[in-house]
């Protein structure tokens, strides 16, 4: 390899004029001729390196020819600006050297299977729409570390083996811990909850597990969720807090990730428009909306996608249903005291994906919880930590769960979440 300072595509900029030398992955090369051209990959960018014939060595012009799709290379030459080259820069060639070979890739440029090109996961992760949907997807996580640290909060990282349920016992993975059966936590919220006395506002960010038996393009076994917890926050706080948030992931999106929105060809128009207040409307009143638009949904069911995608279009941003029945929600829900059948509770719906978030008012009176674990004939003694939350020194909280899969798929414009998760957890697959 010719001697010259190791640089990465993004920076490129910086070193126009100069010889550098790139370390990276072929993703396709040509020839005409006396002149060769290959694209490489490093991970900041792509760059467009060109190579003439007649000034380069005998071995390195006879290596362009055999280069194969993703072998790596160290590619070394001057760097030059060019609008029309990928990343507006292009490096004339003076040497090229081969790192690994790639022998028969199985990904081609070619349509291929979504299960095959599940099957090459740890391959397919390369490819430009990946790459595109994760960057986004590190970029929102980012941006909700950043929103809440900025507002104070306190992040709390939450068990993922634990006794306790959180949602629905029908959706557990069980594990044997030591003789003792353990779950995979299905939510950190209980847990969370639990640190409002001692930092008033705090969040739990990771992955969680539902053994749901569900095919749709908008589930996934295992998934990352952020939940955050406020003490002395009633539902219309828990909702105006999910409604800066998601305000705030439009903007920082828009704002940072708008090449990747490019690759992954997304109509930006609608998030552009999205702006608070949100809309706001009760279980009750959507229920008879729908009923209206020729929804066979009757009260007291929750609702379904095909109602959420109904429901949605009939505002121009975002919406709020709020004050689901009691019976198809969580125990730990404060009962609505105006109406007893329904709890303090929002789904957060969005076009194209419905429910973006649930969030609820936490039951705070300790008689109350206790009926409504014994209604659901859950184990008491299981739940004595969370119960002591409500024994000393009670306190009104309310918070959300907010899926991050399912975001970055909404933002992204793409129409399964499995795509935006490194390695998806699916009914049918845990491989690789």
């Amino acid at each position: 390899m010719n001697q010259a300072e190791i640089t990465e595509v993004r920076s490129l900029g910086d070193h126009v004029g100069k010889s550098v030398t790139i370390l990276g992955w072929v993703e396709s090369t040509r020839s005409h001729g006396k002149v060769g051209f290959v694209i490489v990959r490093d991970g900041t960018g792509l760059v467009q390196g060109v190579l003439l014939k007649a000034e380069l060595p005998e071995d390195d012009w006879g290596l362009l020819e055999s280069l194969t799709q993703e072998c790596s290379v160290a590619l070394t030459g001057e760097v030059r600006a060019e609008p029309r080259a990928p990343g507006g820069h292009e490096i004339g060639v003076t040497g090229l050297e081969l790192l690994g070979a790639s022998e028969d890739y199985p990904i081609q440029p070619k349509e291929h299977g979504v299960e095959f090109l599940l099957d090459h996961r740890h391959l397919w992760l390369r490819s430009s729409l990946q790459r595109a949907g994760l960057r986004v997807r590190h970029e929102v996580q980012q941006a909700i570390a950043d929103f809440f640290y900025d507002r104070d909060f306190v992040r709390i990282d939450t068990p993922i083996l634990t006794g306790s349920i959180g949602e629905s016992a029908g959706t557990l993975f069980e594990a044997d811990y030591f003789g003792e059966p353990a779950y995979l936590a299905q939510t950190g919220q209980l847990y969370v909850e639990t640190a409002c006395p001692a930092f008033r506002k705090v969040y739990c960010f990771g992955p969680t597990f539902r053994a749901e038996k569900s095919k749709t393009r908008r589930h996934l076994t295992e998934f990352w969720m952020l939940e955050p917890e406020v003490a002395f926050a009633d539902s219309d706080d828990n909702m105006r807090l999910q409604e800066d948030l998601v305000c705030y992931l439009v903007e920082r999106v828009l704002e940072r990730s708008a090449k990747e929105l490019e690759v992954l060809e997304r109509d930006t128009a609608d998030l552009e428009a999205i702006a608070a207040p949100f809309a706001r409307i009760s279980y009750t009143d959507a229920v008879t909306l729908l009923q209206e638009k020729g929804s066979e949904i009757e009260w007291g069911r929750d609702l379904g996608a095909p109602d959420e995608m109904l429901l949605t279009e009939q505002f121009d941003r975002p919406v709020f249903v709020h004050d689901y029945p009691k019976a198809v929600k969580a125990f730990y829900m404060k009962e609505n005291p105006d109406d007893p059948r329904t709890v303090r509770c929002n789904d957060l719906l969005v076009r194209e994906y419905g429910e973006l978030i649930g969030g609820s008012q936490r039951e705070d009176d300790l008689d109350r919880l206790l009926v409504r674990i014994r209604e659901e004939k859950l184990p008491e003694d299981v739940y004595s930590w969370y119960l002591d939350l409500r024994r000393y020194g009670t306190f009104v909280h309310s918070g959300f769960g907010l899926g991050l899969e399912r975001t970055v798929a909404w933002l992204t414009g793409r129409p399964h979440v499995r795509e935006m998760i490194p390695y998806p957890r699916l009914m049918n697959r845990l491989a690789p």
